[in-house]
C-alpha cells in the first residue's frame, strides 16, 4: 500500500490542503476529518493534487461535498496540480466545470 497524507497550512486569505497518495474510499475521510476544522468562512481553500496518484469516485463526491461547502460559506475551493487521471475522472462525470483549476502545484499557484 502506498503512502498517504494530508496536510494543511493556513496562508492570508486562504488554506492550502496537500494530498498525497491516492486518494480513494479509505482516504477521503482523513481529507474531511481535516477539512471539517477549517473555518472556511469567505477563505479560498486550496486543494494541492499534484501528489495524488490515483482518485476514484468517492474523492470525486468528497470534493463536490468540500466545493458546496466553501460556496455556502461563502469562500471558494480551487483544485490545483491535478493529474491526467484525476482531470479524466472530473471530464467523464462532467463536473470538471464546477471547478477552478490550476494546472501547478499550490506554490505556483499564488
Amino acid at each position: 500500500m502506498r503512502s498517504f497524507d494530508v496536510g494543511v497550512t493556513q496562508q492570508t486569505g486562504r488554506f492550502v490542503v496537500f494530498v498525497t497518495g491516492e486518494l480513494d474510499i479509505n482516504t477521503c475521510p482523513r481529507v474531511t476529518e481535516t477539512t471539517d476544522a477549517l473555518p472556511l468562512q469567505g477563505q479560498t481553500l486550496l486543494v494541492d493534487l499534484s501528489a495524488v496518484t490515483f482518485m476514484d469516485s468517492a474523492a470525486l463526491n468528497m470534493l463536490l461535498r468540500l466545493r458546496h461547502r466553501a460556496h455556502a460559506e461563502g469562500g471558494t475551493l480551487k483544485l490545483c496540480g491535478a493529474s491526467d487521471q484525476t482531470l479524466q475522472v472530473l471530464d467523464i462525470s462532467g463536473t470538471r466545470s464546477l471547478f477552478a483549476l490550476s494546472p501547478g502545484p499550490a506554490q505556483e499557484t499564488y
